[in-house]
């Protein structure tokens, strides 16, 4: 069945006017026809086409159903935007597909990109969201400093990753050696130029513990997507 995104389904009972065209003139699809709609806040809605307008096609809901994210605990992503905009995109994407609740654009000291248009990944996001079959949408922030995020309260795992052949490496765990399974947890991933040894230092006294991901030096978006992906692979493993 398609699926399609509307935050306000359950009031206007219609579709955007990009989500309209999709349905009506891409998939060709009219009254009667039966229908998926996420409002982005962890519902499911079953809908029937009443109005098929390529620009404001009407539903009435058959069935609404709550479907929280699988994994039951916050997983959230702290990552400087790469220079290339494709980069950070992708990784969004895929972060949103594997899942993840929370994505936050962090400003460093040797961050290559300092302004972030979000729009644009807003919408990446939602087409992840619906291709991976999900019901909520993970919240983006906008740009942020990394001391207000280490200032940030949390209840769970913080940890930090870098790869600085000068900073201590010894101490550094693994992701299967700190992460309790089903815990909340937030990964920190540097820019392209790692993160300062003052911002690492910061982040250990703020409580937040050094981590590896291999002997590899890895791009700042393969990074993320690994530290995410091992987070999912430990709970699955440990269920």
């Amino acid at each position: 069945m398609h699926r399609f995104y509307s935050p306000d389904i359950a009031d206007t009972l219609t579709l955007s006017e990009e989500d309209s065209k999709h349905c009506v003139r891409v998939l060709r699809m009219g009254e009667g026809d039966t229908i998926e709609v996420v409002d982005g806040n962890g519902n499911l809605y079953t809908c029937r086409i009443t109005l098929a307008h390529p620009k404001r096609c009407a539903v009435e809901v058959l069935d609404k159903q709550h479907q929280p994210p699988h994994w039951g605990h916050q997983i959230v992503l702290g990552v400087a935007p790469t220079k290339n905009l494709d980069r950070i995109e992708w990784l969004v994407e895929k972060c949103v597909e594997m899942g993840v609740d929370r994505i936050i654009p962090l400003r460093c000291h040797n961050s290559e990109r300092t302004v972030l248009k979000t729009e644009r990944i807003r919408k990446i996001m939602v087409s992840a969201l619906k291709q991976s079959l999900k019901a909520t949408l993970p919240r983006l922030d906008e740009m942020t400093p990394l001391e207000q995020v280490l200032a940030e309260p949390f209840d769970g795992t913080r940890c930090i990753a870098y790869c600085d052949e000068m900073l201590p490496r010894q101490e550094r765990q693994t992701v299967a050696s700190f992460y309790r399974p089903g815990g909340d947890v937030m990964v920190l991933i540097g820019p392209e130029g790692d993160f300062s040894p003052e911002e690492v230092q910061s982040a250990r006294a703020a409580g937040f513990v050094p981590v590896t991901l291999g002997e590899s030096r890895l791009r700042t978006e393969t990074a993320g997507m690994m530290a995410i992906a091992a987070i999912h692979t430990i709970d699955m493993i440990n269920k």
